[in-house]
């Protein structure tokens, strides 16, 4: 998936760094903006945008499994309730998956992400084995379906091969549920280089495609382990782990410790610009200025979070501390970067009892600022560049001109207006690395992906 040769695009409005500007033309060359120029005239040639042209965002964590039992927990079976109750189902679901049903569900997902603005995932990728935990003859069998869901979708992958050891803090032996996802730190070692074979070997002309590190949380590896896996593997890449997302995890944190989960992450292994920790949800004061200090992102998915009862993420005080974070939809109980911005943004207003919580004395519009910082935040979490600025890559949507509030709306309102009153899928082309991936609301595979997608969920969730 590649542009070898120069092609020319313009669009009346384009949001660039440095704010809206209008009569935009840029040219892209081998997947990147070759070149970008306000206040210019169309040239013969050029591909016209027919609306609002907006750079696409990274959704920072996916688990894209779980797509397939999205809305199917919303069942009272227990007065109590919580994300480890939701988790019991997900393990259900884990022992019937095959290698092609992953693809299947990833590929569906991966259109759906692209039909919603998304045109990089970074996938926390931990269901590696077969059924009772037998390693599959090709060790990295399932992340090499997730690099196929990928190539055969059009969005830029962030692979994060997980390694996940145990089932509790201080090295416990895993469950039962747990078996699929299980590696030592060797076998972990030998997935990640043959995940990184086949992105900067067989993919290697591709510039969509990026590998990181990731660890699934603080109960699942040990300190050595970390240690190892950090010492051994590229110093460049990006790290994601999960990290006090639920209250529960703090307390065993506590008893097993003596510290909080990001305090002990802070002081035994140190953070800075290369972490990504995801929810983070239960902070202390320290805490939250360590993740801040350190340049780390904040990995947030509000809707999942919403879902499984987690908590409120302290954005408001996060953000006073310079703190910088991301979104991600997670679980894929919600694929609208819409509703993941606002949802993060009502949360804090009813937490606070108070309105228009998140912006900052450079923006105070509160569409155009959650934006911007999702935007940067999932650029460092996920190694990539988006945005409309020379040398980026050439990721980019078209909001529907023929709505109303797109239509009508000045420059300075139509962020605000797309998060805050709009409900139904606005976004009608998308561009990655200068591919069209989404052209007039509809995807060139959505159809047999569909019936594909649709067969695979009634043989895992209903026979």
């Amino acid at each position: 998936m590649q542009n070898s040769y120069r092609q020319g695009y313009f669009a009346k409005r384009a949001l660039l760094p440095q704010g809206w500007a209008h009569n935009v033309r840029f040219t892209i060359q081998n997947g990147l903006i070759y070149d970008i120029a306000p206040d210019s005239k169309e040239q013969n040639q050029d591909v016209l945008l027919s609306g609002p042209v907006l750079p696409t965002l990274a959704n920072l964590h996916s688990h894209a499994f779980q797509r397939v039992m999205a809305g199917v927990a919303e069942v009272s079976l227990n007065p109590s309730d919580s994300f480890w109750s939701w988790r019991d189902l997900m393990y259900k679901v884990v022992q019937k998956l095959t290698p092609n049903d992953v693809q299947v569900i990833a590929t569906q997902l991966y259109i759906d992400m692209l039909k919603a603005g998304y045109s990089q995932v970074g996938e926390f990728h931990y269901l590696h084995h077969g059924v009772g935990g037998n390693a599959y003859q090709q060790p990295a069998e399932m992340a090499m379906q997730l690099l196929q869901a990928a190539d055969q979708s059009g969005i830029g992958i962030t692979l994060l091969p997980v390694l996940y050891s145990h089932s509790g803090f201080g090295g416990q032996i895993p469950n039962a549920g747990q078996v699929r996802f299980i590696h030592s730190c060797d076998s972990y070692l030998a997935l990640h280089h043959a995940c990184e074979k086949a992105i900067s070997g067989d993919r290697s002309n591709d510039v969509r495609h990026k590998l990181g590190i990731c660890f699934h949380s603080l109960r699942a590896v040990t300190k050595e382990q970390i240690e190892t896996v950090l010492e051994s593997l590229n110093k460049s890449m990006p790290i994601h782990i999960h990290i006090a997302e639920q209250q529960k995890e703090v307390q065993d944190c506590l008893n097993w410790s003596g510290l909080r989960p990001v305090q002990w992450l802070h002081n035994e292994i140190g953070l800075d610009e290369r972490w990504c920790l995801v929810h983070a949800t239960h902070l202390d004061n320290s805490e939250l200025n360590a993740i801040a200090s350190s340049n780390s992102v904040a990995g947030l998915c509000p809707t999942t979070e919403a879902n499984l009862g987690d908590g409120i993420f302290p954005a408001v005080a996060y953000e006073n501390a310079k703190g910088r974070w991301g979104i991600g939809s997670d679980s894929h109980v919600s694929l609208s970067v819409i509703e993941e911005l606002r949802s993060l943004e009502y949360s804090q207003r009813l937490r606070d009892q108070q309105r228009n919580r998140l912006h900052c004395a450079a923006q105070n519009h509160i569409g155009d600022h959650l934006f911007q910082q999702a935007l940067l935040g999932g650029n460092q979490a996920c190694d990539v560049s988006l945005g409309l600025a020379l040398g980026n890559r050439a990721d980019f949507m078209v909001l529907d001109s023929k709505h109303p509030f797109i239509d009508a709306s000045e420059s300075k309102d139509l962020l605000n207006r797309w998060v805050f009153a709009c409900n139904e899928n606005l976004i009608k082309d998308v561009f990655v690395a200068g591919q069209q991936v989404i052209c007039d609301f509809k995807h060139e595979y959505e159809e047999s992906s569909q019936k594909a997608f649709t067969q695979v969920i009634k043989k895992i969730m209903y026979k």
